[in-house]
């Protein structure tokens, strides 16, 4: 299952959205008001919960700067990945696209392919927060 977010034009420079996208703890600002959880694990893992969803964990997976900061599910009960593709459009103007790439059952894709559309697109829109 590959879903995208619509691609969000941010006032900062891709080096600035990468740094702020490297840091784990960032991803905090990025969610959206029903979440119920955010715990740092370490500096490249955390765990995040929205209201009525299990908890997820995710960890950093690979990092090409300062174009694209890949996380990962640290559980292989839902493997998926999230790509964050950052382009530079001048020094001081960078648009951001987020990327999931989820491998599921088509029963599972059926029933979160709403919320995790929903839910990407809130991490793009919220990117102007960093």
């Amino acid at each position: 299952m590959n879903l995208e977010s619509p691609k969000v034009n941010v006032e900062k420079s891709a080096d600035y959205l990468f740094t702020s996208l490297t840091d784990v703890k960032n991803f905090e600002k990025l969610m959206p008001d029903s979440i119920a959880k955010f715990e740092v694990l370490d500096e490249n893992a955390f765990i995040f919960g929205l209201k009525g969803m299990p908890e997820i964990k995710l960890k950093m997976k690979d990092k090409v700067a300062p174009n694209k900061v890949i996380l990962g599910a640290a559980s292989d009960k839902l493997p998926f990945t999230l790509t964050a593709n950052i382009n530079s459009l001048t020094p001081n103007t960078s648009e951001v696209q987020l990327l999931f790439d989820g491998d599921f059952n088509p029963m599972m894709a059926m029933m979160i392919k709403g919320p995790i559309t929903k839910f990407i697109e809130t991490l793009a829109e919220n990117m102007t927060k960093l």
